[in-house]
């Protein structure tokens, strides 16, 4: 919405690496979606580069092991990647044969742990063909690929060293797992027939990427050893009420699991209700660095809006958008219904666009979605080219 996130990411870089010298962090696990965008400001490259420099300083910090999320450009992450490598820091792009994902974990030479590091694993890597198949067959082998190219992976490992404990990472939704609204789906139907039961029962820890919300994954047998961190801030207003965390991992004889809160450096609030109501939730905001987006339900909308755009001015107080909430009079509603094309991304305009055509064969328009995305997802990578 036009506004820079800057203050924000600096507060937590700073705050992480405090956090690593306190408690005497030896290995830090990023799962994927280092960026947003796979065209990255230089405000944030560089932020990410002076953060990866100032690890090397953490005496207790032994290796940083990076995977590409699906936001991630290939290209981007991998271009420097032998060159983190003299920082001890590995990053892990796409998972190919190309690319050695089993990443022993050692002090004095003894191997305290080996780190499974899966990235996000593209259509090229889980599947050899997706050229004649159905949308269920899509998925089922999307499954069956991921699900074997974790089992290879723990076998890889298990070779190495037969009693040390293994960790794994990953980047997709699995079942039983919570989702934001700012996520986007990342295989077809969205969520794969993966658990985290599934992935206890081979992996020691298992640390996930992708999903915004700090959530623990599976039944409660697998011991709370399959989890997301979740975001580092807010990424939008659907979570402004989440409570940002990392997940600080002990592993001994057993697995100890501390979740440790990240402060807030500026809050995201959403305010809902008629004219009357808005106004006074508006004045009784005290942080003045608040992002605020409204909710209004309200016969005259339009007066509403801007009753409640003034206050905010009087008030300084910042709202970054207003959205006007379905009318009871059928004929009001149907004229509010336009949104801001800033609101949305590529693919849910997309969305929008087909859902005007009315197509009944739902596995066509699945099969429609599917392919905008792969043409999307081809023109953001050979952007980097």
């Amino acid at each position: 919405m036009g506004k820079s996130r800057i203050e924000e990411h600096e507060a937590f870089l700073s705050w992480l690496l405090e956090t690593i010298e306190e408690k005497q962090i030896e290995l830090l696990l990023v799962s994927g979606d280092i960026f947003d965008t796979g065209t990255p400001p230089n405000y944030a490259l560089e932020l990410y580069y002076n953060f990866l420099k100032q690890l090397s300083s953490k005496k207790s910090l032994k290796t940083t092991i990076i995977t590409a999320g699906n936001h991630d450009s290939v290209s981007t992450l991998k271009a420097p990647k032998q060159l983190l490598e003299a920082l001890n820091v590995h990053v892990v792009v796409n998972g190919d044969e190309d690319e050695n994902i089993i990443i022993p974990i050692k002090e004095d030479e003894e191997t305290k742990a080996i780190v499974c590091a899966v990235p996000f694993l593209r259509d090229s890597v889980i599947r050899q063909s997706l050229g004649a198949e159905t949308v269920s067959d899509k998925e089922k082998l999307a499954n069956n690929g991921i699900k074997a190219y974790y089992e290879k992976a723990y076998n890889n490992a298990k070779e190495l060293e037969q009693n040390t404990p293994i960790i794994a990472m990953g980047h997709l939704t699995t079942v039983g797992s919570r989702s934001s609204e700012s996520e986007r789906d990342i295989y077809i139907g969205g969520t794969l027939d993966i658990g985290g039961d599934y992935l206890a029962s081979m992996f020691d820890y298992v640390a996930l990427g992708h999903l915004h919300i700090n959530q623990t994954v599976g039944a409660s047998n697998n011991l709370g050893h399959v989890r997301y961190s979740g975001s580092p801030i807010p990424l939008s207003f659907s979570e402004s009420k989440n409570t940002q965390k990392v997940n600080v991992v002990t592993i001994d004889e057993d697995v100890k699991v501390e979740e440790l809160k990240v402060p807030l450096k500026r809050k995201l609030q959403v305010i809902k209700g008629d004219l009357e109501t808005i106004k006074k939730e508006l004045k009784a905001i005290e942080d003045k660095s608040t992002w605020i987006e409204v909710h209004i339900k309200d016969d005259n909308p339009m007066f509403a809006n801007t009753e409640i755009r003034e206050l905010a001015t009087k008030l300084e107080l910042t709202i970054l958008a207003v959205k006007i909430e379905k009318s009871e009079k059928q004929l009001r509603a149907k004229e509010l219904k336009a949104i801001s094309l800033d609101e949305l991304s590529v693919q849910e305009v997309f969305e929008k666009r087909l859902e005007l055509e009315e197509i009944e064969n739902s596995e066509f328009k699945e099969q429609l979605s599917q392919t905008f995305n792969e043409v999307v997802s081809n023109l953001h990578e050979s952007e980097q080219i």
